[in-house]
């Protein structure tokens, strides 16, 4: 695996030989990963590479049975979720986990803190995805699935965060919702939010990444430059056994 480029940002997220088992299954396989403060990291691979695993056991929703997890330097890898997330991390599942029978403004207030929601950040979400003002007072569970995506986004940055982890925004979303989503995460991106974010569509990939890291069999098999990867066709038949030029 390359080395890291000297230049980059210091590390606020680093996976250190991490190992995961469920059940008698052993998943990761001594995972090593590295998200620079204030860049967006993709986490890419084939279906079933361990990359959704890896998230969760970031979290604490599996537990490392070896090696370390350290955010801001501090292991992590002990302590249970509500203390990971509290500690300025939010996921947001692929599931993204709406409460169907909730309002907008009811699910984006079980995110806030005790002093409910700050006006500055609210009008951050609503710059980023206006729909959901139109619709505050609508109940989730009858939003389009493009929509429950953008609220399930939007409550994980409502209250301020050091890192953002998102698992596949864009799947089985139209083109056009795609579009807005790479948007989005592209104005997070001017506002130097640190993003790791597992993505099956490779155009969101390499119009987003700034670096890159592919899992293969539980393991990370290869780190860089996200503009490296999407330049070099054959390293991606390699590791993903396609070229992101055939998914515009």
């Amino acid at each position: 695996m390359p080395s890291s480029d000297p230049s980059a940002t210091r590390p606020l997220l680093e996976l250190r030989d991490v190992h995961t088992h469920i059940g008698h299954y052993h998943i990761l396989h001594g995972v090593n990963l590295t998200v620079p403060e204030g860049r967006l990291t993709m986490l890419l691979g084939r279906n079933g590479a361990g990359k959704t695993t890896t998230l969760r056991t970031i979290m604490g929703l599996w537990r490392a049975s070896a090696g370390t997890i350290a955010f801001d330097n501090a292991p992590i890898q002990a302590r249970a979720t509500p203390d990971i997330a509290r500690l300025g991390i939010a996921y947001v599942p692929e599931a993204m986990g709406i409460f169907a029978g909730l309002t907008v403004r009811e699910n984006m207030l079980l995110a806030t803190g005790p002093g409910g929601f700050h006006d500055r950040r609210l009008e951050r979400v609503f710059l980023l995805f206006p729909v959901l003002k139109a619709k505050w007072h609508q109940h989730a569970g009858s939003l389009s699935g493009g929509q429950k995506q953008m609220l399930a986004i939007s409550r994980a940055i409502v209250e301020e965060r050091r890192l953002l982890i998102v698992d596949e925004p864009t799947k089985g979303l139209a083109p056009a919702v795609i579009g807005h989503l790479i948007e989005a995460f592209q104005e997070l991106k001017r506002q130097r939010t640190t993003i790791l974010l597992v993505e099956q569509n490779f155009h969101m990939a390499r119009s987003l990444g700034d670096d890159v890291a592919v899992m293969d069999d539980g393991r990370v098999v290869h780190a860089g430059r996200m503009e490296e990867l999407a330049a070099d066709e054959a390293l991606q038949a390699q590791l993903l056994g396609l070229t992101l030029g055939a998914h515009q």
